[in-house]
């Protein structure tokens, strides 16, 4: 991957300026705070979106923080980083060029003390009432260890959710505990009858502090804490900061584990979908139709077991390679294995299809309208089947993608039936990937001699199932300084606030599981 398209776009945004390509595809421009809001909204003008935004201290002046805003342009491979170190602890706020920027810029504020002043929302997002003023656990200055959050919080300190008034609206709170083992998020609806006219999400009621835990730590051992950030997206958050320590260390992974380290990322992406169309099937009671999926990915998941010890994969991926070889029998039986899942899987697919009762509560149910993919930088099945065609794999490839036909697969319905048939399509091709993986696997060893990790930083995107995941790890003295996750469902989850407008409170469940949404992947 060449960056010279990507260092052409930099100089065209800020003539005179130097970028520099910190790593291939990998750009880099440094602007002073002042410059943030013009460079950005003339980067938008030129097609650009906002990928990530990272807080980092000490990135270019030790005792400062730094503000890393990270963009992609369709049809231009690599990013293009603007560093803006600031001088205290206020910045300017993007939100009115970039949309999805509110969300990264009150996780800042609340995580680094960085504030936004002209931000339209200030209201906090990562830290809720219970904790204290001033605390701002992700400062270098704060040790990593058990807080105890304030029990008696004053009713004017409370949350206050959007007011939406009128004649006949009245709110419906849900959460933040449901029933069963589902994670907590809160959900603010406004209805008039049972019409949604407003739904506020409101989330991060378990946030684990993944990030800072990652402080300190060897990289070796952090794999294991890029596992934990989604469970059922173990193999592809694995994979994005094995990918960026890899680009620090200038690691060439061996081709076997290229391509195991591919034919593991799409056995996830099918049982991840797998278990999205059978949600959905049982949010319209049709449990009948979901066990044929649920079945098969059960199937699946022994699989996984059987190939690296883990259901959902753990420990598959490691710097410089995998964790092992699987033998040629574990291998043999996942070849024969595909062409009948293939045949069972369509022929559950065109059971559940025939059925009027699915159709009628799937067609035209929870739309994602296209205008909103940008603003909020929506990516994955939610993305594409609203007529988006990103896909990392395609549009930056790592690994063995670069050597795979990858399949441009969009619809334009937006609804809950496209993004069901759209998930549909993914689980074919990515059996039709891992025949092609077996097919093409070439000799030799599984894993590189990594040695020690050099001062540096990488960022790294890998298309897990739900979609575009964001990996920003900064190596100093070998040990991880700065580990920062953004998976899919960041930014997914502000759709679901658009897609049930002017939907039934009934839909809710399955608007919310057609769109595959990760808590924990939300709540690091």
């Amino acid at each position: 991957m060449t960056g010279r398209e990507m260092v052409a776009e930099a100089g065209a945004l800020a003539p005179g300026a130097v970028p520099e390509e910190v790593r291939p595809g990998e750009v880099l421009l440094r602007v002073a705070p002042g410059d943030v809001v013009r460079l950005c909204g003339t980067a938008a003008e030129r097609g650009f979106e906002l990928v990530d935004l990272t807080c980092v201290e000490g990135f270019d002046r030790e005792g400062t923080a730094g503000l890393l805003y990270c963009m992609e342009k369709a049809g231009i491979p690599g990013t293009l980083t603007l560093s803006c170190t600031l001088d205290g602890e206020s910045a300017p706020s993007v939100d009115c060029v970039f949309s999805s920027a509110s969300w990264y810029e009150r996780k800042i504020r609340d995580l680094f003390g960085i504030d936004f002043p002209g931000a339209f929302d200030r209201r906090r997002l990562v830290l809720h009432e219970c904790y204290p003023e001033g605390f701002h656990p992700m400062k270098k200055s704060v040790p990593n260890r058990p807080f105890s959050p304030v029990t008696a919080i004053p009713p004017e300190e409370e949350y206050q959710f959007m007011p939406v008034e009128g004649k006949g609206v009245y709110q419906i709170p849900v959460g933040p505990v449901h029933a069963g083992i589902i994670e907590p998020g809160h959900f603010r609806f406004s209805a008039v009858g049972e019409t949604v006219v407003n739904l506020e999400v409101r989330m991060f009621y378990k946030h684990r502090g993944i990030e800072k835990l990652a402080e300190g730590k060897r990289p070796d051992e952090c794999v294991a804490v890029a596992e934990a950030v989604s469970g059922d997206e173990s193999v592809a958050n694995a994979l994005g900061f094995a990918l960026a320590v890899e680009r620090i260390a200038g690691v060439a992974v061996p081709g076997r584990a290229e391509y195991l380290r591919t034919i593991y990322a799409e056995l996830e992406r099918i049982h991840s979908h797998l278990g999205s169309l059978a949600g959905m099937l049982v949010d319209v009671a049709y449990p009948v139709g979901a066990s044929r999926f649920t079945v098969l990915r059960e199937e699946i998941f022994r699989l996984n077991r059987d190939l690296t010890g883990s259901r959902f994969m753990r420990g598959a991926v490691r710097i410089g390679g995998v964790g092992a070889d699987p033998s040629n029998d574990r291998l043999r039986a996942l070849s024969y294995f595909l062409p009948g899942a293939e045949e069972r899987f369509r022929e559950s697919l065109r059971v559940v299809l025939a059925s009027p009762t699915v159709i009628d509560r799937f067609a035209t149910t929870g739309v994602v309208e296209p205008r909103f993919i940008r603003p909020l930088h929506l990516t994955g099945p939610t993305a594409r089947a609203s007529g988006s065609i990103r896909d990392v794999r395609r549009d930056h490839p790592y690994g063995a993608y670069a050597d795979l036909a990858i399949p441009v697969r969009m619809l334009t319905g937006g609804d809950v039936l496209a993004r069901f048939s759209l998930r549909a399509s993914e689980v074919m091709d990515s059996l039709a990937m891992i025949r092609a993986c077996l097919e093409r696997l070439p000799d030799g060893p599984v894993m590189a001699d990594v040695g020690g990790v050099p001062d540096g930083y990488a960022r790294a995107m890998v298309e897990s199932a739900r979609g575009q995941n964001v990996h920003h790890v900064r190596v100093r003295e070998g040990r991880i300084d700065r580990y920062s996750v953004r998976t899919a469902s960041f930014c997914n989850w502000q759709a679901i606030q658009h897609a049930v407008m002017g939907n039934i409170v009934a839909d809710f469940p399955v608007i919310n599981k057609s769109l595959d949404l990760s808590y924990a992947g939300t709540d690091l």
